[in-house]
């Protein structure tokens, strides 16, 4: 579980682009790996997916690949802390949400995938893009959608929050939509895609897809956002409430007292004994409902000693079908490689979960994202449970922006 579109020119360095690693320059010679060593950091569910890719490199650069397993958890402060001292790896496998601490900490360098970028999910290549550079290969992408009792109200998206409100409602259910608001404290995460269908992002981005640190919830937008945040909590319908963790969300939509809610593939298992069928999410405010999109890959550190040989690694052997098949199937997750995400789809849950992260937007890794969250969540909080909708959102705006000023 978590806890947790444009894409722009992506720039090299120049040595890189003589190097020619990308996949564009197939006819450009190939970095010598004779005597040269790549350190690899990965956790214990990668390790061996990596392990035959790194055997076909060892074999034909003449490089050796060492994998150091590690705690996932560990990997990005361990990261920030040993590339400065030479002890860091050459690449490690990481979340794009590290992006931002990454590149202000000055550890990652800035990879060039070519043609190959048309083979990835466009919103995982912008997930790892930072201010217009491409910063990590990605390979695996997790979303929210709307997920819905089959039995209750059929197989059929609802293009609309009236309308899947309706559809509940006739469907006899207690209760036509349940959402994890993680009670009083409150989950800007889950209720983001209503909030991006009210055209009020948290973060504005700029043409090539990458966050700015201009606050984009504020104004009008953002103010219909709250109100109707508003009117769906305590003192409105009530569908939207703060009685409602993650845990009593899942029992009330597996028991059936819910038609529908909202959840990432993490919570699937947690319904057995319903027909659960995966769709995008309705709009509220009449643009596209935007989840965040969580997207992992693998960075190249600044002060790899094989930087060239780093890149063809990941350019040529783990921005491969094969590659990417493996790592899929060592850790199941949504592909971002677009055909094994197609293929995968053939399953019709994750095909709804591939379907919703398409319309949906990287999480921000800009650092300034740690200034949102417990303001942004709060005010949610004190909105669903009466307080007054506008004022209280356009404080917690001008809180945001002072503490990401200050």
């Amino acid at each position: 579980m978590r806890k947790h579109i444009a894409v722009g020119a992506f720039a090299l360095t120049a040595a890189v682009i003589l190097a020619g690693c990308s996949s564009s320059t197939p006819e450009a010679e190939e970095p010598s790996g004779e005597g040269a060593e790549l350190v690899i950091w990965t956790d214990a569910e990668r390790e061996e997916a990596i392990s035959a890719a790194a055997e076909a490199f060892e074999e034909e650069t003449g490089a050796t690949v060492k994998l150091v397993q590690k705690n996932f958890e560990d990997l990005r402060d361990d990261f920030i802390a040993q590339v400065p001292t030479g002890e860091g790896p050459d690449i490690t496998v990481g979340a794009h949400d590290w992006l931002g601490a990454l590149v202000a900490a000055g550890v990652v360098d800035t990879i060039d995938l070519g043609d190959k970028v048309e083979s990835f999910e466009p919103v995982a290549v912008e997930a790892m893009t930072y201010e217009g550079q491409l910063y990590a290969l990605p390979y695996s992408l997790e979303s929210i959608a709307l997920v819905q009792n089959a039995d209750l109200v059929g197989e059929e998206a609802p293009a609309t929050w009236d309308e899947m409100i309706q559809k509940g409602i006739d469907s006899g259910a207690e209760r036509p939509f349940v959402i994890n608001t993680e009670g009083e404290t409150g989950d800007g995460y889950t209720m983001y895609p209503f909030q991006t269908s009210f055209g009020a992002p948290v973060f504005v981005q700029d043409e090539s897809g990458s966050y700015t640190s201009e606050v984009g919830m504020g104004g009008a937008n953002g103010e219909a956002f709250a109100t109707w945040l508003g009117a769906n909590g305590a003192n409105g319908t009530g569908y939207i409430s703060t009685t409602v963790d993650y845990d009593i969300n899942n029992e009330l939509f597996n028991s059936g007292k819910a038609a529908y809610t909202i959840q990432g593939p993490w919570a699937i298992s947690t319904y057995p004994d319903v027909n659960v069928v995966v769709n995008p999410i309705p709009s509220a405010g009449g643009e596209t409902a935007a989840p965040f999109v969580g997207v992992q890959g693998f960075y190249l550190s600044s002060q790899s000693e094989n930087a060239l040989l780093a890149q063809e690694f990941l350019v040529n052997y783990l921005g491969t079908e094969d590659a990417q098949r493996a790592l899929y199937d060592a850790d199941p997750r949504i592909p971002a490689w677009t055909a094994l995400a197609e293929e995968v789809s053939s399953d019709p849950i994750i095909a709804g979960f591939v379907a919703s992260s398409q319309n949906g937007v990287p999480m921000p890794s800009i650092p300034e994202m740690g200034s949102v969250w417990d303001l942004w969540n709060a005010a949610q909080v004190q909105i669903i449970n009466g307080a007054d909708p506008v004022s209280t959102w356009n404080t917690m705006v001008a809180d945001v922006e002072a503490a990401i000023a200050g």
